[in-house]
């Protein structure tokens, strides 16, 4: 599990073998290096080679969802990923508390994609966050794909660059010039705190038309290290109570505060984690959207579209058999509770 531990550990997400190396640290050849004088010049030059519509044709989002490009089945892919966590064997046993409504899908599939997109839209939200794993990464050979998807619908995406094998601030700063390449305006940063934030202001302080978020709950750290906001990502770790502290202490420093609100937690199917944040018919939810507004957060993030190893997920589920459902979500009942968090995040997008 990469959520709910302590910032200090590194851990990656539940389901995904040890990634390979796939972004290269500048410095292991020659050729590649790129001094400290040229970085900015580089950064600079890209920003000013992007189309001036670029920037100006979007806003800034005022609600991000994160998004998991990595589910893989049989039938388009030749292997089942990421369903398979804890010993079980898709595609009707799956590593996670929950069924989804559309099944053992693949991320590879554009109707897939295309419908999780209508999901997103109809629920009022901004922004797509896609899990990025670095250069050749499945995630990133699905990035092109998932962008499509998504401005389809008027979406913006955006990147969570995780904690791949190998990562170092070179890794990172190069990752961030390919990136804008590709036209994204923000990019959420996980597990900022490998690294001092000394360190860390020789990547965010570059010219490159990017906004980097921190994931952390120090404040300070995130202010200092040169980002322009954080997040929290972890729904269990950093409840509601907690949003208020945060978002004053982002004010006063002058960064954006994106507190992450979810539904609940369960990774019991596909880690054995004992520590369980439920449900409560979408009262969790609830509470977690009202303390982020009444904090005056600048953006919200959620945790998670479709995150079902760890069961922070509001895409579709099924019901009935021995998973979970949403089943009694808002009073709602059978099919009609299927879409019961898509629905709910619809109305507080539209009063936030």
């Amino acid at each position: 599990m990469r959520s709910n531990q302590p910032e200090e550990a590194i851990s990656r997400r539940i389901g995904v073998a040890a990634p390979l190396p796939y972004a290269s640290s500048w410095g292991s050849d020659p050729s590649e290096k790129l001094g400290a004088m040229r970085r900015p010049l580089l950064a600079l030059m890209l920003l000013l080679a992007m189309p001036a519509s670029t920037a100006a044709a979007q806003t800034s989002p005022r609600s991000a969802i994160f998004f998991y490009p990595w589910y893989s089945n049989l039938r388009h892919d030749g292997q089942y990923v990421h369903w398979l966590q804890g010993g079980h064997t898709p595609p009707f046993d799956i590593g996670s508390a929950f069924f989804p409504m559309r099944g053992t899908y693949s991320s590879s599939d554009p109707r897939v994609l295309g419908a999780q997109m209508r999901d997103i839209a109809a629920a009022g939200v901004d922004e797509v966050v896609s899990s990025w794993w670095g250069r050749g990464s499945p995630e990133d050979q699905r990035l092109l794909a998932v962008r499509r998807a998504a401005n389809a619908r008027g979406l913006q995406v955006a990147v969570q660059l995780e904690p791949y094998e190998g990562r170092t601030l070179d890794s990172i700063a190069s990752d961030l010039v390919y990136l804008r390449t590709l036209g994204l305006r923000d990019v959420y940063i996980y597990s900022t705190r490998d690294f001092e934030a000394d360190d860390w202001r020789r990547v965010t302080l570059q010219p490159m038309g990017l906004r980097l978020f921190a994931q952390t709950s120090q404040v300070g750290f995130a202010a200092r290290a040169g980002f322009a906001g954080f997040y929290t990502y972890d729904i269990l770790l950093y409840d509601a109570a907690k949003f208020d502290r945060f978002c004053a202490q982002a004010r006063v420093l002058g960064i954006l505060c994106a507190p992450s609100v979810g539904p609940g937690y369960d990774a019991t199917e596909a880690t054995g984690d004992s520590r369980v944040k439920p449900r409560l018919d979408g009262a969790t939810y609830d509470s977690m959207w009202g303390a982020a507004m009444r904090a005056g957060a600048d953006m919200v993030t959620i945790t998670s579209y479709n995150e079902w190893s760890e069961g922070t997920q509001i895409e579709p589920a099924g019901h009935g058999g021995r998973y979970e459902s949403y089943d009694g979500t808002y009073g709602l009942h059978g099919r009609a509770a299927q879409r019961a968090y898509i629905n709910r995040t619809a109305y507080w997008t539209s009063r936030f």
